[in-house]
């Protein structure tokens, strides 16, 4: 018996060739299983996949490698993590630096070379040449005066650039009550400092 092949769907067959034939030509890559084989004398046209008599010859062959396409679509994560990290690191590091220089900064108490606490300055002797900021709590909150003219708290650092620039007075003398928050002080401290006040003075006993 022989056969004739064609491609699926085409006008165009084969003919004459035996099963063993067309076993081969599927083996050898010539034909694939979609294409469609008939016997001679047979109307019908089937896939080779479906013909019984090269079933085992289909089988043989193996299937073509599936064709990866690259995701354009898949974004890396990798590198905007790095950057979160290194950007994290370095804002922690600012933080404990601002810290302990707010701290470290504070003038200490001057002692002479005995050990001893040297003469307390006066606020007489300096009233010439300082401004004053006081600080007292009323009613749980802090009242702050700029030579007796009241401040708001979120306006110290204006008013005081303000007042070194109008006066030229770089030095401060801090009457800062003892139940008056550290932040307060703290705050307080920075406004001078922003104001390029080079010389702070704090009363004994605070």
């Amino acid at each position: 018996m022989s056969f004739s092949v064609r491609h699926e769907g085409s006008p165009r067959a084969v003919a004459g060739l035996s099963a063993a034939e067309v076993a081969a030509g599927l083996r050898d890559g010539r034909w694939e299983p979609t294409d469609e084989v008939r016997a001679e004398g047979d109307g019908a046209w089937v896939p080779l996949e479906d013909a019984p008599r090269f079933a085992e010859a289909v089988a043989d062959v193996a299937p073509p490698p599936r064709k990866v396409h690259p995701d354009e679509t898949r974004l890396d994560m990798n590198p905007l993590i790095d950057v979160a990290l290194v950007l994290l690191i370095f804002f922690i590091l600012t933080a404990t630096y601002t810290t302990l220089r707010r701290v470290l900064d504070l003038p200490p108490e001057p002692t002479d070379e005995k050990g001893k606490p040297t003469q307390t300055v006066r606020f007489q002797d300096l009233k010439d040449r300082v401004f004053t900021v006081k600080v007292r709590m009323e009613e749980g909150k802090p009242v702050i005066k700029l030579e007796n003219r009241v401040v708001l708290l979120d306006e110290i650092d204006a008013a005081i650039q303000e007042y070194v620039r109008n006066t030229g007075r770089k030095e401060m003398w801090a009457d800062v009550a003892p139940d008056v928050p550290w932040g307060i002080e703290a705050r307080i401290y920075d406004a001078a400092k922003g104001a390029d006040v080079h010389q702070i003075y704090w009363p004994k006993g605070k």
